[in-house]
């Protein structure tokens, strides 16, 4: 069994995953509420409330695992790109916990942590496949040959798809976090009321940019653009319009016949239905990761060190957490 811990940002999960790949406990606490008041999360309170979580919530997976730690055979753990005060609360935790019980360390960067989420139970796919990532701090294309990594071939110039939700829903009033909020609202609203910017698209390369569409609608907000839902809506479908067909370019361009969407705004249902039509229009098969996978969470954690070269005890008390990718 492989225990596996995620703190990138502001959820501290853990979980517990059998080596072929059956998720048997998955623990997440969300600290979402804690930093509502400050419309986005405050590194240095994420660090802290991480600290407090991230033993109950190994506890917890245990538990829920029926296993105890004799049971575990490696520790795996988020070593980046995050919140580095976050990151390194989980990767001390995973180093001591590996260290008290001369266990191996899994090192596992969190973007091939979203990828790994489509190779779980009961549904894995095998690569090769081209993978679109999109959530919160990260929007990619990357080509997956191997389930060992990926090789990125586009990524968003600024915002990613998921601040880009965030930043609309603060413009509207919604608060934070807001893309659930925003897509709940544009479902009321009308998508072709607003035509806005879906940049990139049509251009050579695979790379996003979502700051344009942003400034857009509150330009909108500030002219007073017309009813909340309307420009939700219309916000909405710019952001997936742009998601839905960089993809689709890249798809034509590398000959891939599968198309993966992963990442927190996966859990979008108008960016899985488009997403479905349009792989439909291809001939193209669209594989998604469940709901619950696509959100930040220490399963995917553990289901990426299943392809990783792990370090043995106790070559890793010097390992270190990076906030970005390289």
């Amino acid at each position: 069994m492989i225990l596996g811990i995620e703190t990138s940002c502001d959820e501290t999960a853990a979980a517990v995953v059998s080596r072929d790949g059956v998720i048997l406990s998955s623990v997440v606490s969300s600290q979402a509420a804690l930093h509502a008041p400050y419309g986005g999360v405050v590194p240095e309170v994420a660090s802290r409330r991480h600290l407090e979580l991230v033993v109950p919530a190994v506890e917890r997976a245990l538990v829920d695992a029926g296993a105890t730690l004799d049971d575990i055979s490696s520790v795996a753990v988020t070593e980046g790109p995050g919140l580095i005060g976050a990151l390194l609360v989980g990767l001390s935790a995973a180093k001591a916990l590996a260290f008290a019980r001369r266990l191996p360390l899994v090192p596992v960067d969190h973007l091939h942590g979203h990828v790994a989420a489509l190779y779980l139970e009961p549904d894995p796919i095998e690569p090769p496949f081209l993978a679109l990532l999109a959530s919160g701090g990260h929007t990619l294309l990357a080509s997956v040959e191997s389930r060992g990594g990926m090789a990125v071939i586009g990524r968003s110039l600024d915002d990613a798809a998921g601040e880009a939700f965030d930043k609309g829903a603060r413009l509207l009033g919604l608060g934070y976090p807001g893309g659930a909020a925003l897509e709940q609202l544009a479902a009321g609203g009308d998508a072709a009321a607003h035509r806005f910017p879906a940049a990139m698209v049509g251009r050579p390369g695979h790379d996003f940019s979502f700051s344009g569409l942003k400034t857009s609608l509150a330009r909108a907000v500030r002219d007073d653009g017309g009813a909340p839902a309307d420009l939700a809506a219309s916000y909405q479908a710019a952001i997936i319009r742009a998601l839905v067909e960089r993809a689709a370019e890249a798809v034509e361009a590398t000959g891939a016949g599968t198309l993966a969407i992963v990442g927190g705004v996966a859990r979008n249902a108008a960016l899985r239905d488009a997403a479905g039509r349009r792989c439909d229009e291809l001939g193209v098969h669209l594989a998604l990761a469940p709901p619950e996978l696509c959100t930040d969470n220490a399963a995917m954690i553990a289901s990426a060190a299943r392809y990783v070269t792990p370090i043995p005890y106790p070559d890793y008390l010097s390992r270190d957490a990076y906030a970005t990718a390289a």
